[in-house]
């Protein structure tokens, strides 16, 4: 997997292992109210794959996007 790139350089907190070979990855972007200029937190939460299942709950990963593995997984994870 030489020159693959992780998607924007963001680390990525592994927030729910319940499915096989599957874990949801979330990440936090604060942004500021353009108005008001008020800060504010927005999660994007992404369905990754894990072939090994050797990441748990609030582990920090990287993540690569991929070929679609299925409705919504289209990302793998990089430790």
């Amino acid at each position: 997997m030489a020159n693959i790139t992780v998607q924007k350089k963001m680390q990525w907190v592994v927030v729910s292992d319940k499915m096989n070979k599957t874990r949801v990855v979330r990440v936090s972007l604060v942004k500021n109210h353009e108005l008001y200029k008020k800060r504010f937190v927005v999660y994007k939460k992404f369905v990754a794959h894990d072939e090994t299942n050797e990441t748990k709950v609030w582990d920090i990963v990287s993540i690569i996007p991929t070929k679609p593995m299925s409705k919504t997984k289209r990302r793998l994870i990089v430790k």
